[in-house]
């Protein structure tokens, strides 16, 4: 038997209800007549992450919403009505109410070919999955945790709902900080003695026995699988931390044992280096694991010990500035009121960039380190992103830290690109320009 969780932040009054009203509100006609909303996205708005919600409520009821690309930090504006204005007011988030001539100068000055500006039409919210095991709290995960902050809906499903073939009825899939290649997060030297660790081995075990795997690698490598099916698909797949190299690393391993003994019973292949295959991966390259259970660490990808060296007064990122007319899906996911951003780390933190694919776009680096942070990609008929780190507003987060209290960064540009790639699908009928 399949389950699923759907995860609906909690409020004064249900997302469900709320979306409701505003569809009744549309229904009787109670837009205000020659105005629009205007939500920015610069620093005057007091609450960025929230805005997003907003923007996701008013989706969810098939209200359009233009997102302004570089125009005030990537603003939103939407016809004016009643219900928004007040939605808005409940959840602090800064608007604007702005006369039709006014929109429509606003529509003039970012059409204009001089000006890197451009509109993009959001249509519908797109339906949201994490793939996070039972054990799972939304704390654990930066993504969980900004989609609760900001009240966004999302499932939550994992190993048997993806191999059962459920993975289609998503428009966007976030991979929780998990380790597919089967070495239970390579946290076996520190932690292979804790209960919470000897219970997420048994777990594992136990599920990949019931669906008849001999080795939690195998069923982490079919997972991967499916996964890389739906985002050939058209999915869209957006993961973090260790989420990224270890994905890209059983897809490149794909029946290669690269395990040790304490992870599956029985040492790796001998000629798993040899064997791993970097045309199956998305993201990284030319690559070399590191099988040792004592090392923290899966392969070389990961740039932890280079930012742990710099500290974290001096690690930053910046974001790439792309032309809005003409490479808009990154200009999407990079709209902010901030280009440079303050790093943080994670099991992952980010990728050395020799490592990356020369097709991968790269949307923010630290280039002194001569590190990525934040990357993406097409694969098949479907986009991947990729960021590098645990919390944007926790800089080494650690095993058992309390979790990020965001109503005390509101503002957060780091969480903002989360976000940004959430609301990305809702565009997808819109084309690039070639």
């Amino acid at each position: 038997m399949t389950w699923t969780t759907t995860f609906r932040p909690p409020s004064k009054i249900s997302t469900a209800v709320r979306a409701g009203l505003l569809l009744l509100a549309l229904a009787c006609g109670m837009h205000l007549s020659a105005a629009k909303i205007l939500i920015p996205m610069d620093k005057a708005q007091k609450d960025h992450l929230k805005a997003y919600g907003v923007v996701y409520w008013v989706l969810q009821s098939d209200v359009p919403v233009e997102w302004l690309l570089n125009y005030r930090g990537g603003s939103f504006m939407l016809d004016r009505v009643a219900a928004v204005e007040r939605e808005c007011t409940v959840r602090g988030v800064s608007f604007n109410v702005i006369a039709d001539a006014q929109a429509d100068g606003i529509l003039a000055e970012i059409a204009d070919p001089e000006v890197n500006m451009e509109t993009v039409k959001l249509e519908k919210a797109p339906k949201i999955a994490v793939y996070a095991p039972p054990t799972f709290q939304p704390w654990d995960d930066a993504v969980a945790l900004v989609m609760t902050y900001a009240e966004i809906p999302y499932d939550r499903i994992y190993d048997r709902e993806i191999l059962d073939g459920m993975l289609p009825k998503y428009d966007w899939l976030h991979l929780h900080h998990e380790d597919f290649t089967g070495q239970y997060g390579k946290f076996y030297r520190q932690f292979r003695n804790a209960p919470w660790y000897l219970e997420q081995v048994r777990v594992a075990e136990a599920m990949a026995k019931e669906l008849g795997y001999a080795k939690v690698s195998q069923m982490k490598g079919a997972v991967a699988g499916k996964i890389r099916d739906y985002v050939a698909g058209g999915g869209y797949l957006f993961t973090m931390c260790s989420g990224t190299d270890s994905y890209d690393i059983a897809l490149s391993a794909e029946g290669v044992d690269i395990c040790d003994t304490p992870f599956d019973g029985d040492p790796p292949d001998p000629q798993a280096q040899q064997k791993l295959d970097y045309g199956k991966t998305f993201a990284f390259t030319d690559f070399k694991l590191i099988i040792d259970p004592m090392i923290y660490e899966f392969s070389d990808i990961d740039a932890t010990d280079i930012h742990g060296r710099i500290g974290e007064t001096r690690d930053f990122f910046t974001l790439f500035d792309f032309s809005a007319k003409w490479d808009v899906v990154p200009t999407m996911l990079c709209q902010n009121h901030e280009q440079v951003i303050h790093g943080f780390m994670g099991q992952t933190t980010a990728f050395r960039k020799n490592l990356v694919k020369p097709s991968v776009t790269v949307m923010g680096e630290n280039k002194p380190q001569g590190t990525v942070k934040y990357v993406h990609g097409e694969y098949g008929l479907g986009q991947w992103t990729f960021y590098g780190g645990h919390d944007p507003e926790d800089y080494q987060h650690m095993v058992g830290d309390p979790p990020t209290d965001l109503s005390l960064f509101p503002n957060s540009p780091g969480y903002r690109l989360i976000l940004n790639n959430i609301l990305f699908p809702a565009a997808r009928k819109r084309k690039q320009k070639t």
